[in-house]
């Protein structure tokens, strides 16, 4: 595998596993009355290639599932994340 192909993985990994954890975290943090993640960091992790672990965190954790632009815009960005990234891919730029 190419380095680039390697990097890009290894980003995409940690910026879904950000995004996943922050779920995880605020609904704890709304289950023991604490200070919550913001709507706009939720949705800033997401945007930032980060909306598959964002969507896998909100179902899996059954957080802000009933917020109609969380359940739309999630999964939404992870499409056209998709779409980027195989955009990028068919180029020739990632790999």
């Amino acid at each position: 595998m190419k380095p680039v192909i390697i990097a890009v993985l290894g980003a995409l990994l940690i910026l879904n596993l950000i995004s996943f954890f922050l779920m995880g975290h605020d609904k704890q943090c709304a289950k023991k009355n604490q200070r919550r993640v913001s709507e706009k960091t939720l949705f800033l992790s997401a945007a930032l290639f980060g909306a598959f672990g964002g969507t896998l965190g909100m179902f899996v954790f059954r957080h802000k599932t009933k917020r109609w632009y969380f359940r739309v815009f999630f999964p939404l960005m992870m499409v056209l994340q998709a779409a980027v990234l195989g955009y990028l891919w068919s180029r020739g730029i990632l790999g």
